[in-house]
């Protein structure tokens, strides 16, 4: 029978939703709720959470009744399944009483499989007579996170489902989802419903598809503008920590002529119902919003989620950025930091009405969401770290995998500021602390006898900014602990200890000097343009003719002739014969509008930057492989790591060398993987990954694609 409802569920999920097969981890939570047993689902956003109880709500006898915080999700919800003919509905304040009544009456005609409500209505009387009168099939907990006091979207009416649950004379199976659950919120859900280990499916938290990118010290106005000038024709979603926020970049996107919806708490439903409507029909391209928008949105194009100001804890963030790429495509999600935020937060944090042990775990939040920031390991490592989630490997591709330094040791420093903290007696703050090092005149110094210790002045070489800014990599690198406080003291660790001893050194990647040069967008727009033209003649994907980044830099310099076109980063000699002609007669009307000279690049530009274009650093990795060194050998001499050396090597086709390329592919996972891209072709990657499977990586097709 258990077969038979499984098999039933399967053709549901072809027959109303289009799918063959279900995703990871939804099978098996759907099984769990056919078999009659409570489960927690921990799944992605865009995971497709929905399914795993509105597929069970169609099998079994019954009606599913679906507990959701937010009148608009439970809306949203009910209309996706309306178009699909699936019978629900929703009972929630903005229903009149006449409204209400016939939904009851449906209900209790058992015309509605699923009815959503909030969790405050369980505990209507008038609600629970209803109840009384209807059969249960089951209860599905959306946004199950909201019910624990570790979890960063607590709601008290959440706590009181377990108690309900219990009162009624007949339990019925429970199923608990959320997208954002660290392993402390994990066990709080199962505490509280009573699930076990065994009927709780992990999915895992990795998004392969997302690029996540943090960006200091720059220019925010103009950063979103010049991102959203460039993606006019993909749908994106900024987020800002304030309505005034949001309000002002919605109104300078109007001055500057872009589409844009905004979306927060102090719009009245109608204005929010239109602004979300323009963006979800994309009459609008960018949304703008604070944190009240998204929860629910099943708006699965979009490409971009640009963070204007740091959200409060990795959670909050994590669930933002995840709204990007819900159909599985790349997409991009860049944070935009500067230290006015963290002030911000700590300022809305003091506003709540929090108790001091809640605000102390809120402050412990926010110091790591600041870690993320100012990390150097790998961002998606370090979100999937924090919930519990180990990487296997790097994902090669954020902001810090993708960045390009030296080396250099820090240890001496970082014994200074150890030996600093610890002779201040882990009872200052991160600024007090690098006041001292520098060896500031600030009279609170003088009054605390702070400039009387030996630690007083020896890091006068560099301003307090800069050592606070070295605090910040050090926290980051589990090396300091600031206490949970809206003013956290700084102390230190074990690995602090080994440092001071001598046990263990402290080494920080130093970025490479870039070269500063503003790109022409016009320009550009005609050769991506001329390169798609080339593309299709050819039957090939526009980056086999030349990258974005070539592009830009022909945008940027404009040349006129060939040998001027040589002299442009991934130009060879085969494509300079191949397209060369094409290309310069694009170029050719758009002569004396090139920002620098060709023949300086790439020497630092004194015109006004806009976008940085770093000195080629996998030109130098290509040069000692070609000299006959081993990877494992240009990882030491350079200090980067084995994946940075092999992402350097696979830009040598996009300069035009023909190198051949080491044998990092096994032959039986090349052949398999040649199969598969000779089948659906080598356009995107993603299709050729999900037809192998988990045990070949991106870089494994890439390799052998590329050889």
């Amino acid at each position: 029978m258990r077969i038979e409802k499984f098999e039933q569920a399967t053709e549901i999920l072809h027959r109303y939703y289009g799918y063959q097969s279900f995703r990871n981890g939804q099978g098996e939570i759907i099984q769990h709720v056919l078999n009659g047993e409570d489960a927690l689902g921990i799944m992605p956003t865009g995971g497709g959470k929905s399914l795993c109880y509105q597929i069970p709500a169609l099998v079994l006898e019954g009606v599913t009744l679906v507990i959701s915080p937010l009148i608009s999700l439970m809306k949203d919800q009910v209309d996706a399944l309306h178009q699909l003919d699936i019978a629900a509905t929703y009972l929630n304040s903005t229903l009149t009483r006449q409204e209400e009544e016939e939904r009851i009456s449906l209900i209790q005609l058992g015309e509605c499989k699923l009815v959503y409500v909030a969790p405050e209505r369980l505990m209507q009387p008038r609600f629970q007579q209803l109840l009384k009168s209807i059969p249960l099939s089951f209860v599905a907990i959306d946004e199950a996170h909201c019910l624990s006091q570790w979890g960063h979207d607590f709601r008290p009416s959440y706590l009181g489902i377990a108690g309900w649950l219990q009162s009624l004379e007949q339990t019925p199976p429970v199923l608990a989802l959320t997208a954002t659950a660290t392993e402390a919120v994990q066990q709080d859900i199962q505490t509280h419903l009573q699930i076990n280990d065994q009927h709780t499916v992990l999915t895992g938290f990795n998004r392969e598809n997302l690029t996540l990118k943090i960006t200091k010290g720059i220019d925010k106005w103009r950063f979103v503008k010049q991102y959203v000038q460039k993606h006019l024709n993909e749908s994106g979603i900024i987020y800002a920590t304030t309505r005034k926020e949001v309000e002002q970049l919605y109104h300078k996107f109007l001055d500057a002529k872009v589409e844009v919806a905004m979306y927060h708490g102090g719009l009245n439903e109608e204005e929010r119902a239109r602004h979300q409507e323009a963006f979800l029909h994309d009459e609008a391209s960018v949304m703008i919003a604070t944190n009240a928008f998204g929860m629910g949105i099943d708006k699965s194009n979009v490409r971009y989620v640009l963070h204007y100001n740091m959200p409060r804890n990795i959670e909050s963030y994590y669930q933002e950025a995840g709204r990007a790429g819900r159909d599985g495509e790349d997409s991009e999600c860049v944070l935009l930091f500067s230290p006015q935020d963290i002030r911000v937060q700590s300022f809305l944090i003091e506003q709540t009405d929090l108790s001091e042990e809640r605000k102390a775990q809120e402050y412990e939040k926010l110091q790591q969401m600041t870690s993320y920031i100012h990390t150097e390991g790998c961002l998606m490592s370090y979100i999937l770290a924090y919930f519990g989630d180990v990487a296997s490997e790097a994902c090669g591709k954020c902001s810090s995998c993708v960045r390009e330094g030296e080396k250099v040791d820090r240890t001496r420093e970082a014994q200074m500021v150890f030996s600093c903290i610890k002779r201040m007696r882990e009872r200052f703050g991160k600024m007090m602390v690098a006041q001292v090092l520098v060896g500031s005149e600030n009279q609170k110094l003088k009054q605390l006898q702070l400039t009387s210790l030996p630690t007083y002045g020896i890091m006068s070489g560099y301003t307090a900014k800069q050592v606070a800014e070295f605090i910040d990599y050090l926290t980051a690198e589990q090396y300091i602990k600031p206490t949970g406080s809206q003013y956290p003291t700084l102390q230190l660790t074990e690995l602090a200890v080994s440092v001071i001893k001598g046990e263990k050194e402290v080494h920080q990647i130093v970025a490479n000097v870039v070269a500063e040069v503003e790109e022409n967008n016009e320009v550009f727009e005609a050769l991506r343009q001329c390169r798609k033209d080339l593309a299709n003649e050819e039957d090939i994907p526009p980056y086999m003719v030349f990258s974005d980044k070539t592009l830009k830099q022909m945008s940027q310099y404009i040349p006129q002739t060939k040998e001027e076109m040589s002299l442009i980063q991934g130009v060879g000699e085969q494509k300079l014969i191949r397209y060369g002609d094409s290309f310069l007669e694009v170029l050719t009307p758009f002569k004396g509008q090139n920002k620098a000279d060709i023949h300086d690049a790439p020497a630092e530009q004194k015109s006004k930057p806009s976008k940085k274009v770093t000195k080629g650093s996998h030109l130098i990795t290509i040069k000692l492989f070609q000299e006959g060194q081993k990877v494992q050998e240009i990882a030491a001499q350079r200090s980067l790591s084995e994946q940075t050396v092999l992402n350097h090597l696979l830009k040598s086709k996009d300069e035009g060398i023909d190198l051949r390329l080491p044998s990092y592919v096994d032959e039986p996972i090349r052949k398999e993987i040649m199969k598969v891209a000779k089948e659906i072709g080598t356009e995107k990657l993603r299709p050729i990954k999900e037809a192998l499977g988990e045990h070949v990586t991106y870089q494994d097709i890439r390799f052998a694609i590329e050889k």
